[in-house]
Formats: C-alpha cells, sequence, structure tokens
C-alpha cells in the first residue's frame, strides 16, 4: 500500500540508547500534536475479545540513526523543503524544564547537539532528505 506522507525519526547513534528513546518520545509527541489523527491516520486495533487500542498509525514510523551534524543539516533540509518536523537538544536534559528552556535560550545553534529530529511530509521529499542514513538497530 502506498501512502502519501512519510514519517522518520533520525536519532543521534553516538547518544545512550535510554537517552534517544526519551528524545525520541518527547519529539513524537510534539509532532504528532500538531500533525493531528487524520493526516497521522491513526486507527483502533481491537484484539479478540473487542478490547479497543485505539491511536496506531497505519504509517510505517522509520527510525533511523546519524550523527548530531547530519541530523542538523536534515532539519536545514526540513526548513527548506517546507517538512513538518521537530527536533531535541543536549539542552532538553538535566534540571526542570524552565532550566532547559533557559539552558537552550542561552546556546548558540552551531553549540547545541542534535539527539534526534522527527519529520513529516510528502513520502518522496522525506525520502530524498533521509535517504543516506541507515537504519537504527
Amino acid at each position: 500500500m502506498a501512502f502519501e506522507h512519510k514519517l522518520v525519526a533520525v536519532l543521534n547513534k553516538e547518544i545512550e540508547m535510554g537517552v534517544a528513546l526519551n528524545a525520541l518520545g518527547h519529539m513524537s509527541i510534539g509532532l504528532g500534536s500538531d500533525i493531528g489523527k487524520n493526516l497521522l491516520r491513526l486507527d483502533i486495533y481491537k484484539d479478540a475479545e473487542g478490547n479497543n487500542y485505539p491511536n496506531i498509525s497505519q504509517i510505517p514510523f522509520i527510525i533511523l540513526r546519524a550523527k548530531s551534524n547530519e541530523i542538523r543539516r536534515t532539519v536545514v533540509n526540513c526548513r527548506e523543503n517546507g517538512i513538518e518536523h521537530t527536533v531535541f537538544f543536549n539542552t532538553m536534559t538535566g534540571g526542570t524544564y524552565l532550566e532547559q528552556l533557559e539552558r537552550t535560550k542561552n546556546t548558540s545553534e552551531a553549540s547545541l547537539i542534535y539527539y534526534g529530529c522527527v519529520l513529516f511530509g510528502p513520502w518522496d521529499t522525506v525520502t530524498e532528505i533521509t535517504r543516506k542514513f541507515s537504519l537504527w538497530k
């Protein structure tokens, strides 16, 4: 089945797994709230007993890996191509969320370490932006 849109996460392959998963969770919630249920094609799965398991996307969610600078270039490509995306940086961990906001505000973009990026957009455009990355293993 062909999908109009593609959903991809690019995670920093040089950070600890738990940190990467935390970043993925934050980014997924944020971008998902912007994109909405219809475009994400969320469905309700049911088991044989009739229990509902709501909000599972019909669209594959592809998880890739890259270095911080490669993720930075991905974000630039997203901006240039009008692709919806979100990011997570090293400044977004440790302390309170208020401290994280302040730390990010006081860090130049060039000094940010990209922990990940989640992007959503037309299938071919997202494929072109992310084609050089390997699957997360």
